[in-house]
C-alpha cells in the first residue's frame, strides 16, 4: 500500500517508522527540505518532498500537521488526490476538523492517536510509539464504510486499541482526560511562579521531585499544543474547567471548616477511582495536537 503522510514530526515520522517496517511504501511531504532528508536518512519515509502534488497516488494520506493548518493543507492537496484516496488526521480535536474535511472531502475519516512525547520533530520519531495506545476514529453516519475500514486495519496493524465513536463525543471524553490536564498542570506552574518572595521561589525549584515533576508535566510541554487544545475544543475545555474549579472549591472549603472527615472521604474516592483511568499503557508526555 502507498501511504501518504504530511507533516514528518514525532507522530508522523513514527507512524512512517511503522508503516514501513509493515511492508508499506511511504511517501512523505514536510515544508522543509532538511527534514526530508533526515526523515529519509531515519528510514520514516521512502520519498519524500515539499510538493503535495507527490501524494497523488498514495492510497491513504495522514494529515500530521498542527491543528490550525490542517484545513488549509488539506484544500491545497485535495485536488492532487484520486477519488478513492482516503484523507485522514491525527488531531487532538475532532469536531471541528471532521465537519470542516467532510464537507471538502467525503473519504475523511477524523482520527486521534493518543501517543506523543514532550519532544518535538522528526528527530524524536520512534518505532512502536502507538503500540498498546488509545487509537480513536471518529467517522459520521456519512463517512464510507470502506474508509473506516482501511483506516482502523492500519491502526491495528500498529498494534494500537482502537476506538470508535462520534467526534462530539471524542472532544468530551479527552477534555476530560488530556485537555484539562495541560490546562490545571499549566496552572500549577502559573501559580508556583506567583511566589513573591524570591528566595522561596528558588527554594521551592530546588525542593521539586517527582510529585512535581508528574503533575506540572503536560503543562510545561510544547505551548502549541494547549493553545491548539483550548482553541479548538473551547466549550469541552471550559465545561471541564469549570467542574474542576468546581471539585476544587468544594475541597477548598472543607478544608478551611477543618471538616477532615469529608477531606478523607474525598481523598479515599479518588484512590479508589483512579485505577479505573490508568488501565491502559502508562500515558504519553503529552497529548498530540
Amino acid at each position: 500500500m502507498k501511504i501518504g503522510i504530511v507533516g514528518l514530526g514525532l507522530i508522523g515520522g513514527s507512524l512512517g517508522l511503522d508503516f514501513r517496517q509493515r511492508g508499506h511504501e511511504v511517501w512523505g511531504v514536510t515544508r522543509r527540505t532538511t527534514t526530508c532528508e533526515a526523515a529519509i536518512a531515519g528510514g520514516a519515509v521512502d520519498h519524500a518532498s515539499t510538493e503535495l502534488q507527490t501524494l497523488k497516488a498514495t492510497d491513504i494520506v495522514f494529515l500530521c500537521t498542527p491543528i490550525h493548518l490542517i484545513e488549509a493543507i488539506a484544500l491545497e492537496l485535495i485536488p492532487h488526490l484520486s477519488p478513492t484516496t482516503v484523507l485522514t488526521d491525527v488531531g487532538s480535536v475532532k469536531g471541528a476538523i471532521v465537519d470542516t474535511l467532510s464537507a471538502h472531502w467525503p473519504n475523511f475519516v477524523g482520527g486521534h492517536p493518543m501517543a506523543g512525547k514532550s519532544e518535538v520533530g522528526i528527530a524524536v520519531a520512534e518505532t512502536g510509539l502507538f503500540a498498546q495506545r488509545a487509537y480513536v476514529i471518529t467517522p459520521t453516519e456519512q463517512t464510507p464504510p470502506p474508509a473506516v475500514a482501511l483506516l482502523t486495519e492500519l491502526a491495528e496493524s500498529l498494534q494500537a486499541q482502537v476506538f470508535s465513536c462520534s467526534p462530539a463525543v471524542h472532544d468530551r471524553a479527552v477534555a476530560w482526560i488530556s485537555h484539562l490536564p495541560v490546562m490545571v498542570s499549566s496552572s500549577l506552574i502559573q501559580a508556583c511562579l506567583s511566589e513573591p518572595d524570591d528566595a522561596v521561589r528558588q527554594l521551592a525549584q530546588q525542593f521539586a521531585s517527582s510529585g512535581f515533576r508528574d503533575t506540572s508535566r503536560v503543562g510545561g510541554g510544547h505551548p502549541e499544543l494547549g493553545l491548539m487544545m483550548a482553541r479548538y475544543n473551547r466549550e469541552e475545555v471550559l465545561r471541564s474547567l469549570q467542574a474542576y474549579q468546581d471539585a476544587l472549591q468544594q475541597l477548598t472549603e472543607r478544608i478551611q471548616g477543618a471538616e477532615w472527615e469529608a477531606v478523607a472521604e474525598i481523598l479515599s474516592t479518588n484512590y479508589a477511582a483512579r485505577p479505573d483511568f490508568i488501565q491502559s499503557a502508562p500515558a504519553p508526555d503529552t497529548a498530540t495536537s
